[in-house]
């Protein structure tokens, strides 16, 4: 896969086949359109193209860029993208400027004249162009008026889940994680890195590695989640912890924070992926630091028969 960081650059693509948008998760439903935008590009002697936009939009326009939410980072995306099979990735720049660009000035003078399209493929419900104006319907008008075929995705379903980033979001917060990995095609992961923290895991006897976690990636909802933890060429059964500890701490502060199950040695400053599995129960507040280590030990028995 060719990764370029501006439309400018991608003026020799031959009889490109695209689609735009910001893929944040790279879902199932993400996942069709790439196959299908790599099924056309093969037939049509072409390459297939995805355009999508570095820095977030919401973080440009601060529309709502505090409580981004991120099923995936830039390299998470960069990873799965090249997995697929997609033949070039675009990363064009998002300004205030792009953002004032109408749909039709941007079909134009993007797609048709810099990067020469012949086929562009959409999802079903995807807008673009200035105030989000652009949908299907215009852009089926516009590959009439510009010459090059304009292809419609329909709604993915997979048992009674409407395939989208937001509705994988909302599963993940809430717990959710067999149903929201099933519309991921895959476990939910985040990558940490590995910080000191105040070693109460280790004197409770639960030894933790507390987790720098990536700006506005998406962190799960308080809890204690079943977790395959990924340790460079090793692989662990862990336990989650996320959130506030209110049995021994007043303080508001969110941790991330895994536990790895038979593992015994010091990795600060080493950076963990992790891939959820299930959730075990909320984050509780409990009588006793007793009877925290209490229900601590049951989480890990049950984790112990959980396969990974």
């Amino acid at each position: 896969m060719k990764t370029f960081e501006h439309i400018e650059q991608c003026k020799n693509l031959k009889n490109p086949v695209l689609t735009l948008g910001m893929f944040d998760g790279i879902h199932i439903g993400h996942q069709a359109i790439i196959r299908q935008l790599n099924e056309i590009a093969k037939k049509e002697n072409g390459e297939s193209v995805l355009l999508t936009f570095e820095p977030h939009p919401r973080v440009v326009l601060g529309k709502g860029a505090d409580d981004l939410q991120l099923l995936t980072t830039l390299d998470e995306k960069k990873e799965l993208l090249e997995k697929s099979g997609l033949n070039n990735l675009i990363l064009h720049p998002f300004t205030k400027e792009f953002a004032a660009l109408s749909a039709e000035d941007f079909v134009k003078e993007l797609l048709v004249h810099q990067i020469g399209i012949h086929t562009i493929i959409i999802g079903y419900d995807h807008h673009f162009g200035k105030n989000r104006q652009g949908n299907f319907e215009q852009l089926n008008e516009l590959s009439k008026k510009f010459g090059f075929n304009c292809i419609k995705i329909e709604e993915i379903k997979s048992e009674n889940l409407n395939i989208s980033s937001t509705q994988i979001r909302k599963a993940i917060l809430n717990g959710n994680i067999k149903k929201a990995n099933l519309g991921l095609g895959r476990n939910y992961s985040l990558t940490g890195k590995v910080i000191h923290g105040d070693k109460l895991g280790r004197r409770l006897g639960f030894p933790t590695a507390n987790l720098e976690t990536q700006t506005y990636k998406l962190i799960p909802g308080n809890g204690v989640y079943i977790v395959k933890v990924f340790l460079e060429n090793e692989i662990f059964k862990g336990l989650l912890s996320i959130g506030t500890r209110p049995t021994v701490t007043n303080s508001n502060e969110k941790r991330v924070e895994v536990y790895l199950m038979d593992f015994d040695r010091e990795i600060y400053g080493e950076t963990l992926k992790i891939e959820v599995l299930h959730k075990i129960r909320d984050d509780m507040k409990f009588q006793s630091v007793e009877d925290l280590v209490q229900q601590m030990n049951l989480d890990k028995n049950f984790a112990q028969d959980y396969p990974i």
